[in-house]
């Protein structure tokens, strides 16, 4: 999850807000407290800690709450202020024909990132390219052309020039009427001269639109040194954060993010080619604090699935069926893993405490692909009317499918409560609110 520890100890602090009347000192230095240990626990600068301490007591002790609104809601809206502040306001992604640099340090997972941000534009409808530029590191022209051909993205490099400066301008000459040009530079394992240098003469060259650094979100305070260092050389437009997903602390991203002003445009979130989000730092913030991001699942809704994805005309009229029941495992995998659509809900909202945890989540998408398995086992006419299906039936289909007749049992359970569901939603609100 995006800064997982962060976001549960933050929550977790929350939780004494719960059934509080007013607001006093002791209380508040016991929340801040609380905050202050998890956000220097996942890396963020010291000093940026005081700042957001100092400016979060202040407002606390001294702002006042604005009426209707519980004292909860009113510390958790300055917590929210002050972690923007940080985080500063959103830059919006263009749309439009543009060259784009990457840069970095090696192992930041910018060769992965170019792919996935050539993905995103392709999806916006933009002919993309890439030029790859890297001419020292051992496979990256492997690496990079394997990514571009497995995903019909144009690409250019060359194993025998070793001038990433001729390969750019041929390049170039190349791509002249595509819409995105992605720049892929090479890394080190530091921040050496002749990097510098390098990044330096291609930005002359190429005169780029956007210059995007690509930071791993789990090195720490090095990523302020290498953001500034980057910044200072070339001026970076933007922050691409990676690995996001993992057990990563990410705090040191945040101090980056504070000590150049530079916003961060992406993050990734997976190692799929689709796991790259535009970063919109108020949904961030959101999803931090427990309160999810309906927009951004909206919106994956609506990128991945179709309107016949789903047997529309059955629900409309109260008929659910085991293939419909098949139909919603296939779109629901289609949005991405579980956890990350789990984590876009208002689970904090919703559900105060509830943690789901990562075996749980394993055993769900199990569960999913036993379902899956089972109904692959049955005849069409089973699938169809369900209600056929008896005993011997169910002992046939377990043989067929290798499950447990317990786990046939369970399913058609599982079924048949969705379409009581379903039945009762028609009857009380009518054939119009299913369709909605």
């Amino acid at each position: 999850m995006v800064l997982e520890k962060l976001s549960e100890a933050i929550q977790n602090s929350l939780r004494k807000l719960s059934n509080i009347y007013s607001i006093d000192e002791p209380l508040i230095n016991e929340i801040i407290k609380d905050i202050q240990k998890s956000l220097i626990m996942s890396d963020v600068d010291i000093k940026l800690v005081l700042q957001f301490s100092k400016n979060l007591k202040k407002k606390a002790l001294n702002e006042k709450k604005v009426p209707g609104i519980t004292i909860r809601e009113h510390i958790i809206k300055i917590i929210y202020d002050e972690l923007l502040n940080i985080l500063g306001s959103n830059k919006e992604i263009d749309i439009k024909k543009q060259k784009i640099m990457l840069v970095g340090l090696q192992g930041s997972g910018k060769t992965t990132t170019i792919s996935k941000l050539a993905y995103f534009y392709q999806k916006k409808g933009l002919k993309v390219s890439v030029i790859g530029l890297d001419v020292y590191r051992p496979g990256a022209y492997e690496q990079l052309k394997s990514l571009c051909d497995k995903n019909k993205i144009s690409y250019y490099s060359s194993i025998n020039i070793k001038d990433p400066i001729i390969i750019l301008k041929e390049g170039l000459s190349l791509f002249q009427k595509y819409d995105i040009i992605l720049i892929d530079t090479a890394g080190r394992h530091s921040l050496e001269n002749e990097l510098i240098d390098e990044i330096k003469k291609i930005n002359e060259i190429l005169k780029p639109d956007n210059k995007y650094l690509v930071l791993d979100s789990g090195i720490g305070q090095q990523s302020k040194i290498q953001a500034k260092s980057f910044n200072d050389a070339i001026g970076i437009t933007g922050i691409i954060l990676t690995k996001l997903d993992g057990t990563s602390k990410g705090g040191g991203a945040i101090s980056a993010i504070s000590e150049t002003k530079v916003p961060v445009s992406f993050i990734g979130t997976g190692e799929k080619i689709e796991d790259l989000e535009s970063f919109d730092p108020k949904s961030f913030i959101s999803r931090l604090l427990g309160f999810g991001d309906i927009k951004l699942l909206l919106n994956k809704i609506k990128e991945n699935i179709k309107e016949d994805d789903i047997n529309q005309k059955n629900l409309y009229q109260g008929k659910f069926t085991l293939n419909d029941m098949y139909q919603q495992l296939e779109t629901i995998k289609k949005l991405g893993p579980l956890k990350q659509i789990y984590q876009l809900l208002p689970i904090g909202t919703l559900f105060g405490s509830l943690k789901i945890s990562d075996n749980d989540f394993e055993n769900i998408n199990m569960k999913i692909n036993r379902y899956k398995t089972i109904m692959n086992s049955m005849t069409k006419e089973e699938r169809n009317y369900p209600k056929i299906i008896n005993n011997e039936r169910i002992i046939r289909i377990s043989k067929g499918s290798g499950v447990s007749i317990e786990d046939i049992k369970e399913l058609l359970k599982h079924y048949n409560s969705i379409k009581s569901m379903l039945k009762n939603v028609k009857s009380m609100f009518g054939h119009r609110f299913l369709r909605r």
